[in-house]
């Protein structure tokens, strides 16, 4: 066990979704959704020490149930995922099922709806106050949507566990998704209802899948504004995403008030992701987790739940991404010239002979500048801000000139 400084931040009892059966969520050999990117980071977090602190808790997933998957997912759609769960050999192409993306595997069921349960017990932690924080790095499937599957994602289980809190009493919640893809399946189940403000901050869809989350998308008829999107170019930096993340997201959180955060961590944003076309770092999106919980201490008292989502990068990215995400979750963040612990590293080579990275970071000089600098019309992402900022500061009484 490696680590960790003593910092002088609150012990915040915080619950860790983990079991080896979220493993069987694996959709075959060759498939970018490769279940070992858990299992590394699990690993990679418990040689931290992040597991074995004594305010966090490791939990066990259930399977969802199917009253509990109804919550945001149709009958028809419920139905159609245990027909092919029980014969892979079906297809049900018009829900999203048995094609390139999702194909059909025994047990798809099963273990989609563990990955859901646990955002649920995610849910009913915070509910019940066991936990004020929560990590689900397993979960975080957001391109499902009510009646399909969708872009490696069978159950919502974010949207689930805002429904849950919703649910269970909760009066705002605020999504909030970092992924490089656009969080579309979670924006559609909450399109038209105002108590969930869903923002997503991802590569445009005029690059990348699905193709969708453009600044126009604002909500439906009864929530004008519920929905943010910041479509942001390929190729953006550390320095435009960070820029836009602080000229946006902060400002519509305030402006909401909600009583919990979840929020998706995708760390497919990375520059040596093989699907997307960002060139995110390690320190930024560890940058992007710290503001969200700088966020949720603001408004929430500190009530977080966090998922993963995409990162194709199996070795060098997602483990280190998400134990940084668990490290910020319980407060004991891991500061990035920490060197990654010898016994993980050794395992990655033997196991998929390739050389780890040796540090926690990928020594990037972070910056951004700040809104309050004015607006560069020449600069895409500026006007990638500019259009978002049009689009949805009015309808939460802000200026998007200057707030």
């Amino acid at each position: 066990m490696t680590f960790l400084p003593g910092l002088s931040l609150p012990a915040l009892p915080t619950t860790v979704v983990w079991d080896t059966a979220m493993l069987a969520y694996n959709f075959g050999p060759g498939h970018p959704m490769a279940p070992e990117r858990m299992e590394l980071t699990e690993r990679l977090a418990r040689s931290l020490g992040l597991l074995d602190l004594e305010h966090v808790n490791v939990a066990v997933p259930d399977v969802a149930s199917d009253a509990e998957l109804l919550t945001v997912h149709s009958a028809d759609f419920v139905a159609a995922v245990r027909r092919v769960s029980e014969n892979p050999t079906a297809t049900e192409e018009p829900r999203g099922l048995g094609t390139e993306d999702d194909p059909a595997f025994a047990g798809m069921h099963e273990a989609a709806a563990r990955l859901a349960g646990g955002s649920l017990l995610a849910a009913a932690a915070i509910l019940d106050g066991s936990a004020v924080r929560a990590v689900n790095f397993g979960g975080g499937m957001h391109h499902a949507s009510r009646d399909r599957a969708s872009g490696f994602c069978i159950y919502n289980d974010s949207a689930l566990a805002v429904q849950r809190l919703l649910d269970g009493g909760v009066r705002r919640v605020a999504y909030i998704d970092v992924d490089a893809h656009h969080g579309d399946g979670t924006q559609s189940i909450f399109w038209d209802d105002p108590r969930v403000l869903t923002i997503s901050l991802h590569e445009s869809g005029l690059t990348l899948f699905p193709g969708t989350g453009f600044a126009n998308e604002t909500g439906g008829p009864n929530a004008q504004g519920s929905a943010v999107n910041v479509a942001l170019p390929a190729g953006t930096g550390d320095a435009g995403w960070l820029r836009a993340f602080h000229a946006i997201v902060p400002q519509l959180v305030g402006a909401f008030e909600p009583e919990v955060i979840v929020s998706q961590h995708g760390c497919d944003s990375h520059r040596l992701d093989p699907l997307t076309h960002l060139n995110i770092s390690v320190d930024g999106q560890r940058e992007a987790a710290t503001a969200v919980g700088n966020l949720a201490s603001r408004y929430c008292g500190n009530r977080w739940i966090a998922t993963g989502g995409g990162g194709y990068n199996v070795t060098a990215v997602v483990p280190r991404s998400w134990s940084h995400l668990i490290a910020i979750a319980a407060g004991r963040p891991v500061p990035l010239r920490t060197a990654v612990p010898e016994e993980w590293r050794t395992y990655v080579q033997e196991k998929f002979a390739v050389a780890a990275p040796e540090r926690m970071g990928d020594d990037v000089e972070l910056w951004w500048r700040s809104w309050e600098v004015g607006f560069d019309p020449n600069d895409a992402v500026d006007r990638t801000v500019m259009a978002t900022r049009k689009e949805v500061f009015p309808l939460h009484g802000l200026d998007p000139w200057f707030d």
